[in-house]
């Protein structure tokens, strides 16, 4: 029993020895390599295409008091800065898409569904989930009159 034990010990052993040196045996040498970096660039357009995109963040940003609600660059691309205008205007107008902070959780849709069921948009309920009628109401109010920009 001793003697099997101490046979497993050394091909564990040996086996360790082999990966450690066997990482430096195929690194690129230093020179190759390169430093980057990349951002990634969240975005949440719950199904609006580009120019939809586009057009609410028009909406957004033309609200009134003209410039309090910044969406950012008007790129149609949802991301954190366009999410925390939308929440800070849908807090404004009452209709509590809770933190300012851009994340689009069940918060941020209820407040989206309220303000869509306000101006007469039929999101299938209050509850939080971006569904299939909440996203074409969405999808609606984006195209309202042609859109906002």
């Amino acid at each position: 029993m001793a003697r099997t034990l101490v046979s497993a010990a050394a091909v564990v052993g040996l086996a360790a020895g082999g990966l450690a040196t066997a990482g430096t045996s195929f690194a690129a040498p230093a020179s190759a390599t390169s430093a980057r970096t990349v951002t990634i660039k969240a975005t949440n357009n719950l199904g609006l295409n580009t120019t939809e995109g586009k057009s609410v963040q028009c909406y957004v940003r033309d609200a009134s008091p003209v410039g309090k609600f910044d969406p950012g660059t008007i790129d149609g691309q949802l991301g954190t800065k366009s999410w925390k205008a939308w929440q800070a205007f849908l807090n404004d107008r009452g209709f509590n898409a809770g933190t300012v902070d851009g994340d689009v959780g069940p918060n941020t849709i209820r407040g989206l569904q309220r303000f869509l069921v306000h101006i007469g948009y039929d999101t299938g309920g209050i509850d939080g989930d971006a569904g299939t009628k909440t996203r074409a109401a969405w999808k609606a109010f984006a195209n309202l009159g042609g859109g906002w920009c």
